[in-house]
């Protein structure tokens, strides 16, 4: 079985929370045996796609639904793997879907504060790339998650689980704060419900300095 979700997010906009699911990463991946998928733009959704239609067990394949930038080639993308988007050491940040580019542009304005940020798209969910996270984890010693969904229980969740057991850190949460959405233009309610790029950066200085020192 092959789930193919639109209009995810706070991003659907204007039809408002009856429509702007925020809860779905944590009730999909809490299914046993269950791959979450939540690809960062059109190649990536593409390659997806095409991976999970050859993928042998149950997929759930996240998308929204706006025009965003493109930025990632269908190469890319396996399953499983995640996709690193810059290196660096002061600190780490973990996003998916849209909230992918909005991390890009939040990386930007922290190297123009001297802050080097290794950034990964952690577009599969579950399985978690458990390796990369600890890679980048164990040179920066903090972390950042951004995702368009409750904190609770998606990919903030995920990478405080896996740190806590592993290499506990400092880590911030960019996401929805245990609440439904509300109609409005997509971009305002990302930046109403703190997901844009000055939060991320907030958030990354808040964190960087509760490092161990």
């Amino acid at each position: 079985v092959k789930i193919c979700a639109s209009h995810a997010g706070l991003t659907l906009g204007e039809d408002g929370a009856t429509h702007q699911i925020l809860e779905d990463i944590g009730l999909m991946k809490m299914l046993p045996g269950m791959t979450v998928i939540v690809p960062a733009d059109y190649n990536q959704t593409k390659a997806a796609t095409k991976a999970i239609a050859k993928f042998e067990g149950p997929v759930y394949l996240r998308f929204g639904r706006p025009a965003w930038p493109i930025f990632t080639k269908e190469e890319d993308f396996v399953i499983g793997k995640a996709h690193k988007i810059n290196d660096g050491s002061d600190i780490s940040i973990f996003a998916c879907g849209h909230m992918v580019w909005i991390a890009i542009e939040a990386a930007k304005k922290l190297e123009e504060k001297g802050i080097k940020v290794d950034l990964l798209n952690i577009h599969t969910i579950k399985p978690l790339d458990e390796t990369s996270i600890m890679q980048s984890i164990k040179k920066t010693g903090c972390a950042v998650t951004a995702e368009e969904h409750n904190i609770i229980g998606g990919l903030g969740d995920s990478i405080s689980q896996f740190t806590s057991k592993n290499l506990p850190i400092p880590i911030e949460f960019i996401g929805t704060q245990d609440t439904f959405g509300e109609s409005g233009k997509p971009l305002e309610l990302l930046v109403k419900y703190g997901l844009d790029a000055d939060h991320i950066v907030n958030a990354a200085l808040k964190v960087i300095s509760r490092k161990s020192k």
